[in-house]
């Protein structure tokens, strides 16, 4: 919500969450960035987002923009932590966490299964008994579509943001061309 109301003034939170209910279901439903990108495009569109910045921005989001992918890694390490009974404490805890992080947010996206690839990496880098890993798979389950959710819902927002770099805080009050149309 603050980032559309940075992006376009009191109007942008309206309009945002008007637009992007269609792409926050069919991300949940495909939990797919890439199968909720023609959805997402439309929704750009509706809110008056330039051509040339929503079929960059966008397409570019659904491939490196997991932010939700960043945040469930981190949901599954503290919950096999607490599941247990070991510490979640230590800087090189910590920085484990952060790169397994990365490489779920950015790295293991395009792999096909590297959701599990990176379940199974968590396991074995944290020294986890072998029955941690349908946990986290079951939990990885249970976390993903919410995650793509907020990956799918953050690329268009990320959209009406370099818009506002671009075109100056007015560009939602602006009229699509119809050479954009």
């Amino acid at each position: 919500m603050f980032y559309a109301y940075f992006a376009a003034g009191k109007e942008g939170p309206k309009r945002y969450f008007k637009a992007i209910f269609e792409p926050a279901i069919t991300s949940l439903a495909t939990q797919s960035s890439l199968a909720t990108l023609p959805v997402n495009l439309k929704a750009a569109r509706s809110l008056g987002i330039p051509k040339d910045v929503r079929e960059i921005v966008l397409p570019v989001g659904a491939t490196m923009h997991m932010d939700g992918s960043c945040i469930s890694a981190i949901l599954k390490i503290s919950f096999l932590f607490g599941i247990f009974g070991m510490q979640f404490s230590g800087l090189g805890t910590f920085i484990t966490a952060f790169f397994v992080a990365v490489l779920s947010g950015v790295v293991m996206s395009g792999v096909p299964g590297g959701g599990l690839i990176g379940e199974m990496l968590i396991v074995s880098l944290y020294g986890f008994p072998p029955e941690a890993f349908p946990i986290i798979a079951m939990i990885g389950y249970l976390v993903d579509p919410p995650a793509t959710m907020v990956n799918a819902t953050g690329d268009t927002v990320a959209a009406m943001m370099v818009t506002r770099l671009l075109e100056g805080k007015d560009w939602m009050k602006k009229k699509l061309t119809e050479s954009e149309v």
